[in-house]
């Protein structure tokens, strides 16, 4: 459904910081993309999502297509009508609505206003505290609460794709795992295809179908999620773990060495 082909990104027509990356994200199916902060995960959905050009950025090679369709010289309002909504790192709303309100700017673009109704009562039975809570100020809102919401007001455009940054940072392990539960029913229940960036590197193999490692702006590994977990490189570099199971510190492997193994 959704494809990159060897993107390069620059931002501020000086900093190079996607180098020919490329990515499937199939139809119903959820995508992991991992790596380190820095390596160019998030830049990577705001290329698909349109807003680079907010920071300065753009894809200056490669091409981004959704069902055969280029996409990525696109307003980010239209690329939100051909179906992908991105849930961006941080949980933004607008503190000064209420919760209902700030679902409702997630149907901004639709007409068909008893549909409309209808997905709010959908977004309540996956999130039955947002209901309880609809009409309370958004400002006030604890940090799993808000992701609930974030993920709601996503659900309220009726993505075919949604683009997920890092939906467990600074969430307990019960909410984490809460939401994504939700992440995916959503994904199985309404066939909204996923592209999940995400540092939990074990919940987001667990969930996903097929995931991507990126360092440095670059891809340099891929497989279906049940494989990588089972390789040696993930289970050290990413969940910590040595060959003989006892768990490592991330500030014990050098980069280079890392670096090397990845592009033997």
């Amino acid at each position: 459904m959704l494809s990159l082909k060897n993107i390069e990104v620059i931002y501020s027509d000086v900093i190079l910081v996607l180098k020919g990356v490329s990515i499937e994200v199939p139809e119903g199916k959820i995508t992991a993309l991992l790596g380190a902060n820095g390596a160019g995960k998030t830049t990577t959905l705001k290329a698909i999502s349109g807003i680079l050009k907010t920071e300065e950025g753009k894809v200056t090679d490669g091409s981004i297509e959704l069902a055969g369709e280029r996409i990525d010289r696109l307003d980010p309002e239209e690329i939100v009508r051909h179906g992908i909504v991105q849930v961006m790192e941080g949980r933004k709303l607008f503190e000064h609505l209420s919760v209902e309100e700030n679902l409702m700017v997630g149907a901004y673009s639709r007409k068909d206003a008893s549909e409309v109704k209808s997905d709010l009562q959908k977004v309540y039975d996956y999130f039955p505290k947002l209901h309880d809570m609809s009409a309370r100020v958004s400002g006030y809102l604890s940090g799993g609460e808000r992701q609930m919401l974030v993920l709601g007001r996503a659900m309220m455009a009726r993505p075919k794709i949604m683009l997920l940054d890092e939906p467990s940072m600074g969430l307990s392990p019960l909410m984490v795992r809460e939401i994504f539960k939700v992440i995916k029913t959503i994904n199985r229940q309404e066939g909204v295809s996923i592209l999940l960036v995400e540092q939990n590197t074990r919940i987001a193999l667990e969930l996903s179908d097929y995931g991507y490692v990126m360092e440095n702006g670059r891809i340099v590994l891929d497989g279906p999620s049940t494989k990588l977990q089972e390789n040696e490189d993930i289970k050290e570099f990413y969940l910590g773990l040595s060959d003989k199971g006892k768990r490592k510190s991330y500030r014990d492997v050098k980069h280079y060495r890392r670096r090397k193994r990845w592009l033997a």
